[in-house]
């Protein structure tokens, strides 16, 4: 599913109603009932609502779903995309959305401004569409949780990787400056560089290095570990303010506590892909790095503090019990395939358009402040 939102100025705030009635039903319902849509948009004549419908369903914001049971509807990822940016229109964090400029296993990535000209970077989570191929073959884990869902879990990542980030930027890291969030997308500062896996040579690796594993270092020793830590994933500044302040680090969600059970496994793995990139890439190699025994030392608890500001510790171990299984069936598929399937992508794309979403949708309601104005 691609971003376009070309429909949205064209949609009226009855159809916003429609539209987040549907998604509010998806807390439910697979298939939200055409009655049900009705009821909870409460637009006065229902008539106005079937014409809604009809619209939304053109523009591909909802869909019918296949030899369904009763007449009902369920929210496409485009219909998430488009309820995420009328709530950011809505609290004037988003005025237009521009380019893309990065694509992800489990994201897209947008160049947005606000009305005062500002460029920031919309990030929206897609977990389960391109992610890992050939995942709709591989979901009996969403099955065994009645209201689970890509859409749902879409919601958990953005929502993580918010309130990591928005803890680190308050406490001196290097991170881009989290703005807003709703659903799956967050806003965050546009940073002025390019990712690491673009270096091919550096003035001084020695400081860069040394930078990057104290990086870690001053993470494990505020009760986190990143998890996924490699130049994919690190941003190297176009005008570096000092030797410390080279890079900015991005994405968050895969991110886990000092305490985890896997966190000894998960730092020496972003060490190694460190030292790896920079054996490989720069030719530098370095004996001294950081072990977890000896380097991560708890002085602070920025873990608990996220918990507490609401991203609960039952919303964590859901989350990581769903990307870690999706991951590893995702692996064992993609080892599997052939490389002739590379030509279906997008008709694999609109294949799980109509099936994956069909598990369940969203978990949970509407915010209030995210409903369309009157």
């Amino acid at each position: 599913m691609k971003l376009n939102t070309a429909a949205m100025r064209y949609l009226s705030n009855d159809d916003f109603r429609v539209l987040t009635a549907t998604e509010m039903g998806s807390k439910n319902h697979e298939i939200v009932p055409t009655t049900l849509i009705v009821q909870i948009a409460g637009l006065r004549g229902g008539a106005g609502v079937g014409n809604c419908i009809s619209e939304l369903a053109k523009s591909n914001l909802i869909a019918r779903v296949k030899n369904a049971k009763y007449d009902g509807y369920r929210l496409t990822y485009g219909g998430y995309d488009y309820l995420a940016i009328k709530a950011f229109s809505n609290r004037r964090t988003v005025y237009s959305v521009g380019n893309q400029i990065g694509v992800g296993k489990e994201s897209d990535i947008f160049v947005v401004a606000n009305e005062k000209g500002r460029k920031c970077v919309l990030k929206i989570h897609r977990l389960g569409r391109i992610s890992f191929r050939s995942v709709k073959n591989n979901r009996d884990y969403l099955r065994n949780r009645q209201s689970a869902s890509w859409m749902y879990l879409s919601r958990l990542a953005a929502q993580k990787e918010f309130a990591f980030m928005k803890a680190l930027y308050e406490n001196g890291f290097p991170v881009p400056e989290p703005i807003d969030y709703s659903r799956h997308c967050i806003i965050m500062s546009l940073i002025p560089g390019f990712p690491m896996r673009q270096l091919s040579s550096h003035e001084d690796p020695s400081a860069l290095y040394s930078s990057l594993m104290s990086f870690i270092v001053r993470l494990a020793n505020h009760g986190l570990i990143h998890c996924d830590f490699n130049e994919f994933n690190i941003m190297i500044l176009d005008e570096p303010k000092s030797e410390d302040e080279q890079f900015v680090v991005i994405d968050f969600p895969q991110c886990v506590s000092l305490g985890h059970v896997d966190a000894e496994r998960y730092f020496k793995r972003d060490v190694d892909c460190i030292r790896r990139f920079f054996e490989k890439k720069l030719g530098y190699v370095s004996e001294d790095y950081p072990i977890f025994q000896r380097d991560a030392k708890r002085v602070a608890s920025l873990d608990i503090d996220v918990q507490a500001s609401g991203f609960s510790k039952k919303m964590v171990k859901e989350f990581e019990k769903a990307i870690s299984e999706s991951r590893e069936k995702g692996e064992n598929a993609a080892d599997q395939e052939e490389i002739g399937e590379e030509d279906d992508g997008d008709k694999e794309d609109e294949e799980e358009d109509d099936e994956v979403d069909d598990e369940g949708e969203n978990e949970e309601g509407v915010d209030p402040e995210d409903e369309p104005e009157e």
